[in-house]
């Protein structure tokens, strides 16, 4: 089954472009307002590094999600998105002084700390200022997550996040200065992430670690577990909205939070994942010694995940209803990884074709780049295109 696009206005565009279909942001938005709403202590925010489209970062922001930032330039866009600072959460192994300084100018909710020199800077810049920042400390939970090892992030060789056995150290450390409040625990294990189970071995971790606080008669009122869940890349329209329910449920039924504790999570791809496709249009077809190449004007300076990670994205010639052939899809990057896929059955392709490349709306365009001295795509979503 292929998608559902309004073809003759994409003809009106230049391609290649990104689509954001509006009504599967807002469904997904609704679900996650639903299921999170069944907990009382539960807190969503939304990472900007997955999309910061600034559209479609409004329409979380009028949602009620908080934003989880990782530099600078990501708390500008969720500010001039209308995200309210004291929703706003800075996490980051590499923080600038000028990015610490921006988040304490707007009395962002948090800082996730990852080390302690990074500690001791922001108690320095926000001393400077007169202020007290909030921290959350990120804590390396050495919980491997079933996905690709790029964006796997909870293992102990990983460079996020502060060890289990430094812990205690670094709160001892925190306590004693005079410009920074130790309010909780920061975690995130990786992305793309659809056993549960990890999410339980992720719990049970914590339960570890908030034990060990409490046997040191030390309350946090803020626990972060981060975000991770993955949408299903190979059936997008079977399944636009990912398994919410079963998401929060797994924290509810695993985690030991206490009465006085609020849960925070940090959801990227599951919110924007399935709205957005890659619109690209068909340059040549051409005929190898023993292959066809379907050759787009799309490349992976528009999409890298596929020539990053060999990230499989559904493709579809939203223009053809012809009998199906077998191609490799491909771009005109000067780069023999830019390949969006290879053996891929599609309606049969000709010049000035529509294809999409779909689940494409975490990690497309926010990572889109100027190589080959191309322009950027493009983003469009569907409540421009009626």
């Amino acid at each position: 089954m292929k998608g559902t696009f309004p073809i003759d206005k994409f003809r009106e565009l230049r391609t290649p472009f990104y689509y954001y279909d509006t009504k599967v942001l807002r469904d997904t938005l609704a679900c996650i307002r639903t299921e999170a709403s069944r907990y009382e202590n539960y807190s969503v925010h939304y990472a900007v590094k997955a999309n910061a489209n600034p559209k479609v970062l409004t329409i979380i922001r009028e949602s009620g999600l908080g934003a989880d930032c990782v530099s600078g330039g990501e708390i500008r866009a969720a500010i001039k998105a209308g995200f309210p600072a004291d929703k706003i959460v800075f996490a980051g192994v590499g923080k600038a002084d000028w990015e610490i300084n921006l988040g304490l100018d707007y009395d962002i909710f948090c800082f996730n700390v990852e080390s302690v020199p990074e500690l001791e800077i922001i108690n320095e810049l926000a001393a400077a200022k007169g202020k007290t920042a909030n921290v959350a400390f990120r804590i390396n939970p050495n919980v491997g997550a079933h996905t690709h090892a790029n964006i796997t992030t909870g293992l102990a060789e990983n460079k996020f996040g502060i060890s289990m056995e430094d812990m205690d150290h670094v709160i001892d450390v925190a306590q004693e200065m005079q410009n920074v409040k130790f309010i909780g625990l920061h975690f995130h294990i990786g992305s793309q992430i659809l056993d549960m189970g990890d999410f339980v071995a992720l719990c049970n971790r914590v339960n570890e670690l908030l034990d060990k606080l409490e046997a040191r008669r030390i309350r946090i009122g803020h626990v972060n577990v981060g975000g991770g869940l993955g949408i299903d890349y190979g059936h997008p329209d079977r399944q636009p909205v990912p398994d919410f329910k079963s998401y929060f449920e797994t924290y509810d039924n695993c985690l030991k939070l206490r009465p006085y504790q609020t849960l925070h999570f940090e959801l990227g791809r599951s919110v924007v994942g399935q709205c957005g496709s890659l619109i690209s249009k068909v340059l040549y077809v051409k005929q190898g010694a023993n292959k066809q190449f379907a050759i787009l004007d799309a490349g992976m300076t528009d999409l890298i995940r596929p020539a990053l990670y060999q990230a499989f994205h559904k493709i579809e010639n939203v223009t053809s209803d012809a009998p199906q052939q077998t191609y490799d899809v491909v771009g005109p990057i000067c780069e023999s990884s830019d390949v969006f896929g290879k053996a891929v059955d599609l309606n049969g392709v000709k010049r000035g074709d529509l294809i999409a490349l779909r689940s494409a709306g975490a990690y497309g365009e926010i990572m889109a780049s100027g190589y080959n001295c191309r322009e950027l795509p493009q983003g469009y979503t569907s409540d421009e295109l009626v």
